[in-house]
């Protein structure tokens, strides 16, 4: 009896052994396919992303920030990600390659290295609010793959390069707050694809180059721009939705064609030192799509745009702080979509118009520090208080403000 057990358990190990080895060879199998996907980052790209970190100062890598946990002991695309390359980085689907660098907002500091070019399957740069310095490096403008290049609020400088137009897959480009200086490169024309571009708060000089034709927003505020605003400068611009180029030094009369590109929402032109502004009315039959106008704080002369108060959507107008003589228009106040009007520090003459006034009819604005006449005291549009009749008559050549 002992005999047949003994013979029955041998038998069944036998037939149980390939099914045992069966398993054991299979989650090896698995362990080793693991093993490779999580090594498949190519050397170039990986020896760039040391170069990136090398060029960064240790003492600014703060305990628990993204590049402290850069560990090259590892492959930077393994996963799961639970102590290294934690964050800062993404990798392709396939794990083969780095298609994103998102640095976190920590104060960083050091300088961009050349060998960012070997990341050629990048598709996201962004190092915004940190401490790089020095120039841009060209071999940066040689990845094709860019969509997204965001610098901002860092301490770059040199000059944009024309070679940027090599960026064709190019949508979205910040560079603002930074210290780049020389021309706006006229070579952007070339980046189809380009949607939003941000140049401000850097050291820009020169005019505006010719935009390329799918551009949606363009902000190069707090520059030193000259010159006047050139239709050629817009001829493709059909798409632009966000004009923003306050605080520089553009001159010259705002012609009709400004106000009437098809796509225009919003304009800030505040600061600057235009003289004088001429609007048409919308084109019939297709109305305008233009909601806000800031162009405070320059020089403009002459009488306030009456066509403005024909603009269906417009809901924010800002002359303040012009030279602006004459009566306010009566379109302003039989306007049904402005809500936000500042006209203060002008020489605007006149009584203002009493649809202004209507309950509920402007938010917030101001008519003050004018030479009007009638304005309500008791609204807080009249205030500040009007000018004193002395220079309102020296404004008006003696004569009164009426």
């Amino acid at each position: 009896m002992d005999c047949a057990v003994r013979m029955l358990a041998k038998v069944g190990a036998f037939f149980l052994r390939p099914v045992r080895m069966k398993v054991i060879f299979l989650l090896l199998l698995g362990h080793g396919n693991n093993f490779i996907a999580q090594a498949l980052t190519s050397r170039s790209e990986i020896a760039a992303l040391e170069a990136f970190k090398s060029s960064i100062k240790p003492s600014s890598i703060k305990p628990g920030s993204c590049l402290a946990s850069w560990n090259f002991s590892i492959d930077p695309c393994s996963s799961p990600r639970r102590t290294y390359f934690t964050c800062g980085l993404t990798c392709s689907p396939d794990s083969t390659h780095i298609n994103q660098i998102t640095l976190d907002p920590v104060g960083y500091t050091g300088s961009l290295t050349p060998l960012i070019s070997q990341l050629t399957n990048l598709v996201t740069l962004d190092l915004s609010e940190n401490s790089f310095s020095g120039p841009i490096p060209s071999s940066l403008y040689s990845l094709r793959n860019l969509q997204t290049l965001t610098l901002r609020s860092n301490s770059f400088s040199g000059s944009i390069p024309l070679a940027i137009r090599s960026l064709v897959s190019l949508q979205s480009l910040d560079l603002s707050h930074n210290s780049l200086s020389g021309s706006v490169p006229g070579s952007l024309i070339y980046l189809a694809n380009l949607r939003t571009i941000d140049l401000s708060y850097n050291k820009l000089t020169g005019s505006i180059p010719i935009l390329p034709p799918n551009l949606s927003e363009l902000a190069i505020k707090a520059n030193s721009l000259s010159g006047p605003l050139q239709k050629s400068t817009f001829e493709r611009a059909n798409n632009l939705a966000v004009l923003e180029l306050s605080e520089n030094r553009l001159y010259g009369k705002l012609e009709p064609w400004l106000f009437q590109l098809p796509s225009l929402q919003q304009v800030d032109l505040a600061n600057n030192r235009f003289n004088g502004i001429e609007v048409w009315k919308p084109v019939n039959g297709r109305g305008s799509d233009l909601v806000a106008i800031d162009l405070g704080f320059n020089k403009i002369e002459g009488y306030a745009p009456v066509n403005l108060g024909a603009y269906p959507r417009l809901a924010s107008l800002s002359i303040r702080d012009n030279l602006l003589s004459g009566k306010i228009p009566e379109e302003y106040g039989e306007s049904k979509s402005l809500k936000r009007l500042f006209l203060d520090g002008n020489l605007l003459n006149g009584k203002p118009p009493a649809g202004l006034f209507v309950s509920g009819k402007i938010f917030a604005g101001s008519l003050g520090n004018n030479c009007l006449v009638g304005c309500p005291a008791s609204s807080q549009l009249c205030k500040p208080a009007q000018k004193s009749s002395s220079v309102c008559k020296k404004a008006y050549g003696g004569k009164p403000s009426t």
